[in-house]
């Protein structure tokens, strides 16, 4: 068992419900008195709302993902690392959330990354610290999975725009870009695929 799963930090994270209430709050902040990087954070904070709130009005769980979650058959809670300023994590934390909601046994819970680094630094992708990060943990700590930080199609795509640009502001609006076509969907299909219990193989006799 993981030393801040023992102590129970995944357990006395965010709901879903608290972390949008707390990512409303901080948006409709006045601007007045900010510094050039808090009003920048406050643009990303106002845009992502709308992004997010873009994927529940258009997202319907797939019947896959719905199969999947129906063979969970223990208590799991699903930790995810994020921060509500992350472009990727606007689209795809909507996804996670929802894929919780289809079963009673999937208790959801959000760390802030900012506030739990050493959590983070546990589940790097290529050494950094990329959200949304989620791990799926048993009621006695054992980790059943990982997923994120982004759809397999989306990776492919970063490294692709990685490589074509320099300029960081036009790599991020093409990622962006390639979400808002509906990437954000691939989320569905690999969460199926992560949370499904296998099945034992057909007996011969």
């Amino acid at each position: 068992m993981k030393d801040f799963f023992a102590d129970r930090r995944p357990h006395n994270g965010l709901t879903y419900a608290d972390y949008r209430a707390q990512w409303r709050e901080q948006k409709d902040q006045s601007a007045e008195g900010l510094d050039p990087d808090e009003r920048k954070t406050l643009h990303y904070l106002n845009y992502n709302w709308e992004r997010q709130a873009h994927v529940h009005d258009n997202y319907t769980p797939s019947d896959d993902l719905q199969e999947a979650a129906n063979t969970i058959e223990a208590p799991q809670l699903w930790m995810v690392l994020t921060e509500p300023w992350c472009g990727d994590s606007a689209f795809l934390l909507p996804v996670i959330a929802e894929a919780a909601q289809l079963t009673d046994d999937v208790t959801l819970r959000i760390l802030l990354r900012d506030d739990n680094l050493d959590v983070m630094d546990q589940y790097l992708t290529d050494g950094s610290r990329s959200i949304p990060k989620m791990a799926a943990f048993s009621d006695d700590g054992e980790e059943l999975f990982t997923w994120g930080p982004r759809p397999e199609g989306a990776s492919q795509k970063f490294a692709a725009l990685r490589a074509e640009y320099d300029d960081k502001m036009e790599m991020v609006k093409k990622l962006i870009a390639y979400y808002e076509d509906g990437a954000w969907r691939e989320a569905d299909a690999e969460l199926a695929q992560a949370i499904r219990v296998p099945k034992p193989a057909p007996s011969d006799t």
